[in-house]
């Protein structure tokens, strides 16, 4: 829908006031190529002034439609891949975690998790607390009559709709965090990753809290924001890493209060969360956590491709402590970035940049990992060719894992990926994962490639630190560049505040 006033401005309509939202068609040309399918940068369809079909409407429907044909994709294994002959589900591609933990973890004989010991490989479920709830309540949605098979398929069913929801939810959050820019969470609706991974196990609980929590901050709700990424925390441990750039932002620009908010709001939902079953369950409780430290190097890691290539297991103490120095390093790093940029680096593409440092430096990438990135990587840097690089190493990937299994699994047939295709894909994964991050710091080094801000616009997701002073800044910092961007026509875009120089 357009402006009956201008064809090149959207209306983006709260109450009395009304925003242009950019239209990337106009910024990007593989969205402009892209948009042929339907008719063009504006559409043939397309009805200006007609406003039922809002941007928010349009990527939630998307979103859902995507979702529905990453199950669908799950078909072969839901009719009888999960259930007769464990190859089947990696040659057709379609594995998941959440039918066969359904029995493994006890909730098949409604075994209170946390509380009740298991039988078997584990002795207690070994996720966090609230995604441990949120299976636990999947399962008293889950009928309790007909053959283990019936049982297990419901299960899915049950979850996938749970999980749908958190995907409507994760559409919505994205598209309302830049208030301008909603069009690019069709990246996030769009990404094929994203359907391909949703229904392998339960991460989108933990990406829907974690969108939420990114929208609360952009809108000023700071105390919203730290109980949303409590609750995710709770869910998955890779969203209090947010925090730490946000930290430094905080710093460079005195936002102390507002992160003393966000902080006390994050550990009191955790606490909230984590302390009844901590007290009362303590070893149900510390699973997750001696497991994560005991796991040895595993599938998707740079760490397997050493150990695969020397031919000798890489012991886990000693994994844990270097891949706990690279990410201190990088952390370090990012924390220069910040402090060091000619304009404060925009939220999103720290909180992308910490979170890419931790799958890149982890003993272990799943390929559902993939879905803790996407929706930063639409708020960070939001153009199609970049994104759509990224998403090729990621299904090249979730190919590779697969098809690897099925090697593996195949004994003398070696139907499948031998070792040396395996760590291929791994690379496509690792390199693609490396150059998003290169752009996003390329954008955060010279502000002006940065495509958030070629309108003057300074942080759109960044609540009380957008357009705000700094206060704390070092090196070349302290000599902020005077434009966002010259533009084509030769116009220069002033930016929305622009910081002394000192």
């Amino acid at each position: 829908m357009t402006s009956e006033t201008s064809p090149r401005v959207y209306e983006d309509r709260r109450g009395d006031s009304a925003e242009p939202v950019v239209r990337p068609t106009e910024q990007d040309e593989v969205a402009a190529a892209g948009s042929q399918l339907i008719g063009g940068p504006l559409g043939r369809w397309a009805r200006p002034g007609y406003h039922w079909l809002t941007p928010i409407r349009i990527v939630v429907l998307v979103a859902i439609g995507m979702f529905a044909l990453g199950m669908a994709q799950k078909l072969p294994c839901y009719d009888w891949a999960w259930f007769r002959g464990a190859n089947s589900q990696y040659t057709h591609a379609c594995y998941s975690d959440i039918p066969h933990l359904y029995s493994l973890r006890g909730f098949a004989d409604n075994l209170v998790p946390y509380f009740d010991r298991l039988n078997g490989d584990m002795n207690y479920l070994e996720y966090p607390v609230l995604t441990g709830l949120f299976m636990e309540v999947a399962s008293w949605l889950t009928p309790g009559s007909g053959d283990m098979q019936h049982r297990e398929q419901m299960y899915w069913m049950v979850n996938a709709g749970m999980l749908m929801a958190c995907t409507a939810v994760i559409a919505v959050c994205v598209t309302r965090t830049h208030r301008r820019r909603p069009w690019d969470a069709l990246l996030v609706a769009l990404a094929p990753a994203f359907a391909l991974t949703a229904t392998i196990n339960w991460d989108l609980f933990a990406v829907a809290l974690t969108a939420a929590a990114m929208l609360m901050w952009s809108r000023g709700r700071t105390l919203a924001f730290g109980i949303l990424i409590g609750l995710a925390t709770a869910a998955k441990l890779y969203p209090v890493l947010i925090l730490g750039p946000l930290l430094v932002l905080c710093w460079r620009a005195g936002k102390w209060r507002e992160f003393g908010a966000a902080m006390l709001g994050a550990a009191g939902a955790w606490l909230i969360v984590n302390l009844p079953v901590m007290m009362l369950a303590p070893e149900g409780w510390k699973k997750f956590y001696t497991f994560s430290q005991e796991r040895s190097v595993d599938f998707g890691s740079f760490w397997l491709i050493i150990s695969q290539r020397t031919g000798k297991g890489l012991d886990t103490d000693m994994v844990n402590t270097l891949a706990a120095l690279l990410m201190v390093l990088a952390c370090a790093g990012i924390a220069v970035l910040t402090l060091t940029a000619p304009r404060r680096p925009r939220f999103a593409q720290l909180a992308f940049l910490v979170v890419a440092a931790f799958i890149i430096t982890n003993k272990v990438y799943s390929p559902q990992y993939v879905l803790w990135l996407i929706p930063l990587a639409a708020l960070a840097r939001p153009r199609w060719r970049d994104f759509l690089i990224w998403q090729a190493g990621e299904v090249v990937y979730f190919l590779g894992i697969w098809l690897y299994l099925a090697y593996t699994m195949s004994g003398e047939k070696h139907q499948g990926l031998p070792p040396e295709g395996y760590q291929l894909a791994i690379a496509a994964h690792l390199l693609t994962t490396l150059y998003l991050c290169a752009v996003v710091v390329r954008d955060i080094l010279m502000p002006e490639r940065d495509v958030v801000r070629r309108d003057g616009s300074d942080d759109p997701s960044g609540g009380v630190l957008d357009r705000a002073e700094d206060v704390f800044v070092l090196g070349q910092a302290t000599h902020p560049p005077r434009h966002a961007a010259t533009l084509d026509e030769g116009l220069r875009v002033e930016w929305g505040t622009r910081t002394p120089a000192s």
